[in-house]
């Protein structure tokens, strides 16, 4: 409006996940000239403050970024860091010559068993990280022991952020992203013990709980600014067909079978049977379930450009021939397929305006 507010609801949802919720909203309070309250900025981790089983459990917590300060915040009492595990384990990280130790350490005495993992985005030194969550894993929370077979199931691992790749300023193509970590932990697990790396919750989009947990902040702004009327359509605007339009259309179809009353994506997410699944649809009943579709709208100013004008036909061109999602998250075309393509997020606000008849 004049004043600079918002008139509708709006959050923010980015993979990003390396700094604080109240930092992003400044960031992008300066940016656009308005006030944005950290309650309207969703990082890949902010969906984590629901699972609230973990809370209390000693956790081992990897990525850049205020993590442990992150953690406190999400709910979670007990973090241990990559650091601190490295101090007290010194032996353990051995790929660097010029980190090893150069005499033989005293016993660790006293470190916390580690009950879990959480994984909040791409570490700084990639072998120091893969290795010692590997070492988590196969010792079942305790380096120092040495078991005689390989703990499975592991313990609880939740990721955030599957981003294989995400744009940067290099005129190369898109930079490696967490999802590329990802991928190199799941195949050296594989390879060293024969089994699935399995995980506890998969945060971020295009996970379903992450949009979840969008439309339910945008509801509580809803209700802040007095809207009457429920909210039917939700407009999820990005640059990524593989991130943000998969997540949104994987989300539209749950709403959509949700419509007819059928349990939320059996048939196109394996997320569908995981332990998350429980908690989301426990949090659905507590929620009005107005909300009907999730429009998907992608721009071209980012990872995804087309020559820098825009189609009439979304079908020519977001099928990809790689699928660069996350292994637990099945390829369908018609999952990367926007609702709409514009040119930038301006044009896709002015669209939603004109669907919903708005001036």
């Amino acid at each position: 409006d004049g004043s600079g507010r918002l008139r509708v609801p709006v959050v923010f949802l980015t993979n990003a996940g390396n700094c604080l919720r109240s930092a992003k909203a400044q960031e992008l309070s300066q940016a656009l000239g308005l006030q944005v309250s950290p309650e309207q900025v969703i990082l890949s981790h902010s969906p984590l403050q629901l699972f609230s089983q973990f809370h209390q459990k000693c956790m081992l917590v990897t990525g850049q970024g205020p993590v442990e300060e992150n953690a406190h915040n999400l709910g979670f009492k007990h973090v241990v860091t990559i650091e601190a595990l490295r101090k007290a384990y010194p032996l353990l990280d051995m790929v660097d010559l010029s980190r090893r130790p150069k005499e033989p350490p005293p016993p660790t005495t006293g470190f916390p068993t580690i009950e879990g993992v959480i994984l909040f985005g791409e570490p700084v030194r990639w072998e120091t990280s893969l290795q010692l969550i590997t070492d988590v894993l196969l010792s079942n929370g305790n380096p120092g022991a040495e078991l005689q077979d390989v703990p499975y199931p592991h313990l609880p691992v939740l990721a955030c952020n599957m981003d294989l790749l995400w744009m940067a300023e290099a005129k190369m193509p898109s930079r490696f992203g967490h999802g590329t970590f990802l991928l190199c932990l799941e195949n050296i697990y594989k390879k060293v013990t024969g089994r699935e790396l399995k995980y506890e919750a998969l945060i971020g989009k295009p996970s379903r709980i992450t949009y979840f947990y969008a439309e339910y902040l945008i509801k509580q702004q809803a209700e802040k600014q007095g809207w009457k009327a429920p909210i039917r359509r939700l407009y999820a605007v990005g640059d990524n067909p593989m991130s943000d339009v998969y997540g949104a259309n994987l989300y539209n179809n749950y709403l959509s079978a949700q419509q007819n009353q059928v349990q939320a994506g059996v048939k196109r997410s394996p997320q569908a049977a995981s332990p998350q699944t429980k908690d989301y649809l426990e949090l659905r009943k507590d929620c009005n379930n107005s909300v009907e579709s999730c429009k998907s709208i992608l721009v071209c100013t980012g990872v995804y450009r087309h020559n820098d004008s825009v189609p009439s036909k979304t079908e020519q061109c977001t099928t990809e021939t790689v699928f660069h999602g996350h292994r637990d998250f099945c390829f369908d075309p018609s999952l990367v397929e926007a609702s709409y393509i514009v040119q930038d997020v301006d044009d896709a606000v002015q669209l939603a305006f004109k669907k919903e008849n708005w001036s």
